[in-house]
């Protein structure tokens, strides 16, 4: 049925929860594939004057050093079950949008992510990448709290 799982995280817990559930249901699927996937956002001070607080060349290595770690427990998992992962860091101000599309570009067909579940008017005013993905995705996607 399913091929390979795409496993998006932000280095947050709540994140990393998904990760033993996607590596378990792969596990148990007959070994599929995961692809972990993370989202960094575009240097902040592009157009402004020379006077910042740091390069686009140190942004982009401090961001990709927290991509690294974030992506790491899923390796790590990965690698002890036995299990291929790819990693993907993409640049990106909408995270939805880049997870949506590294699926498409790594032959993904099914998500596998956590969500806070915040409800209510905090979900609206703090926004939901998950709700995000869940609206715009054609993918089946599986949300672990």
């Amino acid at each position: 049925m399913y091929k390979k799982i795409l496993v998006p995280l932000d280095g947050s817990a709540t994140a990393a929860k998904a990760i033993g559930p996607a590596v378990e249901f792969a596990r148990q699927c007959g070994n599929l594939a995961i692809v972990g996937a993370t989202v960094t956002d575009p240097y902040p001070y592009a157009g402004l004057a020379d006077a910042v607080p740091i390069t686009a060349d140190e942004y982009r290595a401090s961001t990709l050093r927290a991509a690294d770690a974030a992506l790491q427990p899923l390796v790590d998992a990965c690698k002890a079950a036995g299990l291929a992962c790819e990693c993907v860091v993409s640049e990106d101000p909408h995270p939805w949008k880049a997870l949506l599309d590294a699926a498409e570009t790594r032959g993904c067909d099914l998500v596998v992510m956590a969500s806070h579940g915040r409800r209510g008017m905090q979900a609206v005013l703090l926004g939901s990448e998950t709700q995000k993905l869940l609206t715009h995705s054609s993918l089946p996607v599986l949300v672990v709290r």
